[in-house]
Formats: C-alpha cells, sequence, structure tokens
C-alpha cells in the first residue's frame, strides 16, 4: 500500500540530501583548493616537500568529494557549484604547470649529474689504453 506520509517524507529526504551533499561538496572543494596553494607554493619554495604525501592527501579529497557527490542532483550541482569549479580548474592548470617545471628541473639536474658521472669516468683512470699498457703480473 501506498503511503502518501512516507513518499513526501522521502522527497524532503532526497532533497535533504543533495543540498548537504552540495555544501559538503563546496567544504570539500574549498580543502582541495588550500591543498593544490599549498602544494603549488611549497613545490616553487621548498626543496624538500614532500610531493608524494601531497599527492596522498588530494587523493584523499577526491575520494571524500567522489562520495560527497554520489547520488546528488547534478543538474543543480553544476548549477550551484560552477564558480567553486572552474576556480580549481584555473588552480589545478596552475599546479599543472608548476609540477611540469619542477619535473624539467628535476630531469636537468639528472642530466647535469649523468654527465658528470660520464666524464669522472672517461678521465682516463679506467681507459683502455691504461689497461693495455699495464704489464701482467
Amino acid at each position: 500500500m501506498y503511503d502518501m506520509t512516507s513518499a513526501a517524507n522521502s522527497e524532503k529526504a532526497a532533497l535533504a540530501m543533495n543540498q548537504h551533499g552540495g555544501a559538503s561538496a563546496l567544504a570539500i572543494m574549498r580543502r582541495i583548493e588550500e591543498t593544490i596553494d599549498a602544494e603549488t607554493d611549497a613545490i616553487r619554495n621548498n626543496p624538500g616537500f614532500d610531493i608524494k604525501a601531497s599527492n596522498a592527501r588530494k587523493s584523499r579529497h577526491l575520494y571524500e568529494l567522489t562520495r560527497a557527490l554520489k547520488g546528488a542532483n547534478e543538474a543543480g550541482l553544476a548549477n550551484a557549484h560552477r564558480d567553486a569549479l572552474e576556480r580549481l580548474r584555473d588552480k589545478l592548470a596552475v599546479n599543472e604547470e608548476t609540477i611540469r617545471a619542477h619535473m624539467s628541473a628535476v630531469n636537468d639536474v639528472a642530466d647535469l649529474l649523468q654527465e658528470a658521472i660520464e666524464r669522472a669516468q672517461t678521465d682516463g683512470t679506467y681507459s683502455e689504453r691504461e689497461f693495455g699498457q699495464a704489464s701482467p703480473a
């Protein structure tokens, strides 16, 4: 038997869930923005920055955001969260540029170290000519 009261209560609960999911999603998006800003700043200014730990935080936030949005009214969320999503997208683009620049710098340093090691190994100490001139014992 269909109960109109329980149907109305179900609709109210669904609306509340969507609204709560939306508010929760906004809070999570703000935390993601803060994490992204902190990571971008740290990559630029702190050579000892732990990027692995930062990636773990970002993954945890993404998981929280996914859970907060699960079952939410997508059309309503898209309109209500458009500014937050655009701001987050812009911050992620800056963060990506910073990470790419950091990785490029790391590669440059690795290349310099590799070249220095190769030069040190070819300084004549262990050259084929040196071994060829050695007298057998």
